[in-house]
């Protein structure tokens, strides 16, 4: 099985219209239009609820120098609502030297900086970009998509475990000062299938798929 490297390809675009939410896009986070400030202002207020638990993750607070390293490090996308930034994850590839057994296995992508503004949690929109994930993941050779949350956030392992997560291993990370849960979920292939739009950036239009 050939295992592709998470590497800068040509935008993934995925658009549904929903009633009471508008024009939804997933797509790649493009620097040149995009800001790092912003993205992780972002972070920080979806990451606030950890924060009121004292469990304070890289994303509660961390600079946006940060944020763009840790992007840069994978794919990074965006869920765009009426022409706003809403939600965000980065997509990697197996990582020889992450602190998880699990990560370096050469069958396994991750899920990061994965975080959706509060005012819009509870749409779906965090189950359409983990189905998505999903997708990047089975399209690049790998069999499983996993990503950590902190072990006293049941509610976040809950969220895990209704979309197909299954707990795997209990990790504490350098610098963190808490367990975090690792789960991991076989990774789904898709029927869908992209076309090319003028200037060469496919486009993918799915039915509903922030459900």
């Amino acid at each position: 099985m050939s295992i592709l490297r998470a590497t800068q390809r040509p935008d993934e675009q995925v658009t549904s219209v929903q009633p009471g939410l508008g024009r939804l896009v997933l797509r790649r986070f493009d620097p040149r239009h995009d800001s790092w400030e912003a993205l992780t202002r972002l972070l920080h207020r979806a990451f606030s609820r950890l924060a009121s638990l004292g469990l304070h993750c890289s994303c509660v607070d961390q600079a946006a120098s940060l944020t763009r390293e840790r992007a840069l490090a994978g794919d990074c996308f965006v869920a765009v609502c009426n022409g706003r930034i809403v939600g965000t994850l980065t997509l990697e590839g197996h990582d020889n030297h992450s602190q998880c057994e699990h990560y370096r296995q050469r069958s396994v992508a991750s899920v990061h900086q994965f975080g959706i503004e509060p005012k819009w949690q509870r749409h779906g929109i965090g189950r359409a970009l983990l189905a998505f994930a999903g997708r990047w993941a089975a399209a690049r050779g790998y069999t499983q998509l996993a990503l950590d949350t902190p072990f006293p956030a049941a509610h976040l392992i809950a969220f895990y475990r209704a979309q197909g997560f299954s707990l795997v291993d209990v990790v504490r990370f350098a610098g963190r000062g808490y367990d975090s849960a690792v789960l991991s979920k076989a990774a789904a292939h898709s029927a869908l299938g992209f076309r090319h739009l003028p200037g060469g950036l496919p486009h993918a239009t799915l039915p509903s798929p922030f459900v």
